[in-house]
């Protein structure tokens, strides 16, 4: 798929190398000749453009995209400024980076119904780690629903899913499980993560694996705490 990323700052640089990784092709546009020379070789395409001129954006392959992301975060006004300009080129998908409420007000007057926020969401996901250990990751799924990785609680180790049955016990949904592997090379040991595939009934919650939750994070919470 082809996707056109404008700012590479962090969250922008980040986002833009990963997909390119992951075998997307990327332009990537900033207005700094510095930042765009020093990611080129990680990124498919680098442009110093100004994303503010009409002129410059309108040169991009906007129409040919699948995605335009708009990654500007330092500069509210020129990230607003760039999502209008993008707006004008009826693009099949803008997805626009919210630092601020007044910003995300914006965009929805705009009509850009998809948007990003990395710093909150990143804050929000810490938080969770930091109020209960045994949470590894989350993603916020909507205002009600959740998908969190977590320890196998002690009193589950061991019990297939339907012995365990968390979801009629606890309204959780286990979608996955994985099991860590830790491996040394060179002095140095790293952490590998392996998905089990899809949970069945059968599927055995074995000692330090990560169970991958859907639900209410109340619900979610229940189970954590009742079992350990």
């Amino acid at each position: 798929m082809k996707y056109i990323v404008l700012g590479l700052g962090h969250f922008g640089r980040s986002l833009a190398i990963r997909l390119t990784e992951l075998g997307h092709e990327v332009i990537a546009a900033d207005k700094s000749l510095t930042i765009v020379e020093q990611f080129k070789d990680r990124i498919t395409h680098t442009v110093c453009m100004d994303t503010t001129d009409k002129d410059a954006v309108g040169s991009l392959p906007l129409k040919d995209s699948d995605a335009v992301i708009i990654a500007i975060g330092e500069d509210e006004g020129a990230s607003l400024l760039t999502t209008a300009l993008i707006k004008q080129f009826n693009v099949k998908r803008i997805i626009g980076r919210v630092v601020s409420d007044l910003q995300k007000t914006v965009l929805e007057a705009m009509q850009i119904d998809e948007y990003i926020m990395p710093e909150e969401e990143a804050a929000e996901r810490l938080a969770l780690r930091l109020d209960n250990i045994d949470i590894v990751d989350s993603f916020k799924i909507s205002d009600k629903y959740s998908i969190i990785e977590t320890k196998v609680p002690a009193k589950y180790i061991g019990l297939t899913l339907k012995d365990a049955d968390l979801t009629n016990k606890y309204k959780v949904i286990v979608l996955t499980t994985i099991h860590l592997s830790e491996k040394t090379q060179k002095g140095k040991s790293t952490v590998s993560k392996k998905a089990s595939g899809i949970a069945k009934s059968d599927t055995i919650l074995h000692e330090n694996d990560i169970l991958v939750l859907f639900g209410e994070l109340s619900d979610i919470k229940k189970l954590i705490e009742k079992g350990n």
